[in-house]
């Protein structure tokens, strides 16, 4: 361990817990593995093992106030998120996950902390209520590798939402419970303090939600204000909150979040941007504060009580939890058996832990230390376990909305048509959307399929079953619209799976739309209108399937003049940028533009096989049938005949 004399300054250690965070989770998103187990290992490293940043000595008195702030946006976006409109067809099974499975988790849990792990009545009851989280920062990344239906994907994703607020309003109101119970008061005046408390932080959450609803929607507030303005807002109610009863503010501002994200506001997006960048950067801070704060003597106290305490609630309370609350509900057995298997903790419940451990040991119950370092190994066994058996799991119950490759092209047209048609044949998932029902007529007539209406709208959300697209072509007759789509979807889907037509260039600059607008450029960046010519002329879309005797090179030598437009490759569709960085191995599925004369002449080659096929066939024929002449003349010579 460092000495004191080799304690860092708080601005070095701002630094480092910046640098251990984001780092963390970029090496995650570079390798694709959970951010959440990374930020644990940092904080580990640089706290026990190394002491090269102890929270405690490097920050000092400032500490628990920044990680109770932390927490506090942490869940005020956890409400924020909790948008009710977007339930959709997972609304009746969310409601019994909910209103059901929340209270038995609470009780559940409760039992297997104090049974199980040995922890106190007082501390189990806090934790317990903690542990309804299921984390959905982190249940989002394994449903998108896992590629699961629509209906047991929308029931994890939306329970991980609700939940995570619910779950720190149980833990709020456990502690409150035993915080005043601690403090010796007379039954009534506890009670009295209690309801006060949670009644004021419950009214000033609505009244911080909707001012700022009526703030924003009578543009008291310039765009450019209403970030700071909600920031601001959020840590007043926090801190009005906490100044009638400690810890109530968390009950506040989640309570504000979730007024706010449901009164559709025009402005939300970008709120909601904001929200997630700050989420993101205070995430990692607060969980490098906390594993770094973590001592090795609390470390050596998780024995096999710890294990078995793991292992009860991954096997037992959590599947015993989500059976008893859709039994009856009709939802197929496989479908309940995955949602009961599923259920990783993340970062709320470290921080809100983290909270809660401080305040309680400070009130003299001391197992309250015990909640961190718990809350550690079951986040750390949830996430791994999850992410490793979640995809095999679903695939065996047959509920994975299929391994082959997706693209949503936007904008009907007959280049869309022809494209899809041609993906199609090389096992891709298309889907063609366009608002403008005249455009989807070619689409309709070959039976591609096809959606009517906004991509961006609610009714896209519940008509489309977007997981199973992973790749978006903005191709429609309108270059803003294209823009629009492929600007707002980008952060969802990622950018490198946004592609765009090329735009018409404006005549002058100024009109023209900023180029770091939009998505990717295809090969030869043509226009709509280009490829719509090129069809005119006769040029077609055409599936080549690449193998070991058929080569990129052979591919090449044979159709020099062709168009390519995509790859298809191990379950990955990729459209090409550069033509000469294509991946040839065998397997591979390239589709491209072809011209009228490769038609013609595959046209050709195509009849001279098939006469070629023609005349072989005859040949057999008239061979067989010499054949049988022959074998009835021998027959005939033969005695008795």
């Amino acid at each position: 361990m460092v000495s004191e004399a080799g304690a860092l300054n708080p601005i070095e250690a701002f630094a480092i817990v910046g640098i251990a965070g984001v780092g963390a989770q970029w090496l995650a998103w570079r390798f694709r593995m959970p951010g959440i187990v990374l930020m644990l290992v940092a904080g580990l490293i640089l706290g026990p093992v190394t002491g090269i940043f102890v929270p405690e000595r490097d920050i000092g008195e400032l500490l628990h106030p920044m990680i109770s702030l932390a927490v506090a946006v942490i869940l005020f976006e956890g409400g924020l998120t909790l948008d009710f409109h977007r339930l959709g067809d997972a609304r009746p099974v969310v409601k019994r996950l909910v209103l059901l499975g929340a209270p038995l988790g609470w009780v559940l849990s409760a039992l297997a902390l104090n049974w199980v792990a040995g922890l106190s009545w007082e501390t189990s009851i806090v934790f317990g209520g903690i542990m309804i989280v299921t984390g959905p920062t982190v249940i989002a990344p394994l449903l998108r590798q896992a590629r699961l239906q629509t209906r047991p994907a929308q029931a994890l994703h939306w329970e991980a939402i609700v939940n995570d607020a619910l779950g720190a309003l149980a833990a709020v109101f456990a502690v409150l419970v035993v915080l005043v119970r601690h403090a010796h008061m007379d039954g009534s005046v506890a009670a009295w303090v209690l309801v006060k408390g949670v009644v004021f932080a419950s009214l000033l959450g609505l009244a911080g939600g909707h001012g700022i609803v009526a703030a924003f929607r009578h543009n008291l507030v310039p765009e450019y204000m209403k970030v700071p303005v909600l920031f601001v807002t959020v840590i007043m109610v926090f801190a009005g909150a906490d100044m009638v009863l400690p810890e109530s503010g968390l009950l506040s501002v989640t309570v504000m979040g979730i007024v706010i994200a449901n009164a559709k506001l025009p402005s939300y997006a970008e709120i909601y941007r904001f929200k997630e960048s700050a989420t993101i950067l205070l995430v990692s801070g607060v969980f490098i504060l906390l594993a770094a704060g973590v001592e090795f003597h609390t470390l050596q106290m998780l024995d096999w009580r710890a294990l078995a305490f793991v292992l009860v609630v991954m096997l037992v309370v959590r599947p015993l939890t989500v059976m008893l609350s859709l039994a009856g509900t009709g939802l197929p057995w496989q479908e309940k058996l995955l949602i009961a298997l599923t259920g990783p903790r993340g970062v709320v419940l470290v921080a809100v832990s983290g909270v809660f451990a401080a305040r309680l040991v400070s009130d003299g119950i001391e197992d309250g230390v015990m909640m961190v370092p718990l809350a550690f190994v079951l986040v750390l066994a949830t996430v791994v376990l999850n992410g490793f058996t979640l995809a095999p799991i679903a695939r065996a119950l047959q509920l994975t909305a299929g391994e082959r490759p997706g693209l949503v092209i936007l904008g009907g047209s007959v280049f869309a048509t022809g494209l899809a048609q041609a993906l199609e044949k090389a096992g891709v998932n298309v889907l063609i959307a366009d608002p403008n029902r005249a455009h989807l007529l070619t689409a309709r007539a070959v039976g591609v399929p096809y959606f009517h209406g906004d991509i961006l709208s609610e009714a896209a959300e519940d008509s489309i079953e977007f997981i199973a697209y992973t790749t978006l072509l903005a191709a429609s007759d309108n270059d803003a619209y294209n823009t629009l789509v492929a600007t707002d979807l980008a952060p969802e889907l990622g950018r490198d799976a946004i592609w765009q037509l090329a735009r018409h260039k404006e005549e002058i600059a100024r009109h023209a739309l900023p180029k770091q607008l939009g998505g990717q450029h295809i090969n030869g960046n043509r226009t709509l209108e280009q490829y719509l010519d090129l069809i005119a002329e006769g040029w077609i879309f055409r599936t080549t399937r690449l193998t070991e005797e058929y080569t990129l090179q052979d591919w090449r030598e044979a159709r020099p003049e062709v168009i390519p437009l995509v790859v298809i490759n191990r379950g990955r569709l990729q459209f090409i940028r550069d033509p000469a960085r294509i991946d040839g191995r065998p397997g591979t599925r390239i589709v491209s533009m072809i011209p009228p004369e490769t038609v013609e002449k595959i046209r050709h080659e195509a009849e001279l096989s098939h006469r070629a096929r023609e005349i072989a066939r005859v040949e057999a024929r008239i061979l067989r049938d010499a054949d049988a002449e022959a074998e009835a003349e021998e027959k005939g010579r033969r005695p008795g005949h």
